[in-house]
């Protein structure tokens, strides 16, 4: 872990990080003029989601360090709890 990503994590108390993390699924979905992504990672039943502005080549099978904090979403009654991602990169 660099000193940049202790510095965010010393921050904000809520964030965590992941490191070296196996994606197993990789979605982009076009929502006006951003892509919305979605990753599944091996050993997690939670969707880690971020956006970009442009389309980016696929993470399946890529090993990924993440920086990320919990977030829930109420659809319909239903809350759903997914990991909202705050940095990635390839490890």
């Amino acid at each position: 872990m660099n000193s940049q990503t202790k510095k965010l994590l010393e921050k904000n108390q809520k964030l965590n990080q992941l490191d070296g993390a196996r994606v197993l699924s990789h979605v982009q979905r076009d929502s006006g003029e951003w892509v919305l992504n979605t990753l599944m990672l091996e050993g997690y039943d939670v969707p880690f989601k971020y956006s970009r502005t442009k389309r980016y080549r696929s993470l399946e099978g890529a090993p990924v360090n993440l920086t990320y904090y919990p977030q829930s979403t109420t659809i319909a009654g239903i809350e759903f709890e997914s990991m909202k991602v705050v940095r990635i990169r390839r490890s």
